[in-house]
């Protein structure tokens, strides 16, 4: 399985894309925004598509042709306004959708935060709600098409050393989650067809391995 890698210069992108890369049933694609991202991928012997989350459908389209799933992992970043934040969180997120649907690809997973539900956007802090809101209908926006999706929540994330072991289900208690694990959620959810149209969020766990919980799901 062949996998676009949206956001792959990410702090989850950089993990999922090595990840992948040491796995036998999957290969990566990682589409970052600036030629010299390249040598960490190339490094990895990923393949490389140059292309700006701002640009057209068509350009991502074409980034996406060939591949059998897509995995959404940008976002605009908290230092940026909420202009930003429309134009990733959202308006990217879904123009990656439609070039998923034009480059006939059907697997599609999006990373998403960790409540994106009307209670959440009422309840958000000022500063944090549009990025709740971009999420929001992002995910509902993903709902509504005919993709094989997956949307994960996770917990608030780190750069601790990922730890293998996850508390996953509809909804969990609020907590940390090393981004190295979500990572590996991606992979299990890329490689387990269970996932295909569910949506559930991740925090860290003492057990089970992440194999075992995306399993569950």
């Amino acid at each position: 399985m062949k996998v676009l890698v949206i956001g792959a210069n990410g702090q989850i992108g950089k993990h999922l894309v090595s990840f992948i890369q040491e796995n036998d049933k999957l290969e990566a694609r990682a589409m970052i925004r600036d030629e010299k991202q390249a040598p960490y991928f190339k490094e990895l012997g990923a393949e490389i598509a140059v292309v700006d989350l701002e640009d057209e459908i068509e350009a991502i389209a074409k980034a996406a042709d060939g591949v059998d799933a897509i995995v959404f992992t940008a976002g605009s970043g908290p230092n940026t306004g909420k202009d930003k934040t429309l134009m990733i969180d959202l308006d990217a997120a879904v123009k990656t959708m439609e070039a998923a649907k034009e480059a006939k690809v059907k697997r599609y997973i999006m990373i998403s935060s960790f409540d994106t539900t009307r209670e959440a956007i009422q309840s958000a802090p000022e500063s944090f709600a549009p990025y709740v809101v971009a999420k929001h209908y992002a995910d509902e926006w993903l709902k509504s098409t005919n993709l094989d999706y997956t949307i994960i929540h996770p917990g608030l994330l780190t750069n601790d050393s990922g730890k293998n072991k996850v508390e996953l289900a509809t909804t969990v208690a609020r907590g940390e989650v090393p981004r190295e694990d979500i990572a590996r959620v991606i992979v299990e959810s890329l490689i387990n067809d269970s996932t295909i149209g569910k949506e559930f969020q991740v925090v860290g766990g003492s057990t089970p391995p992440v194999e075992e919980a995306v399993k569950s799901v």
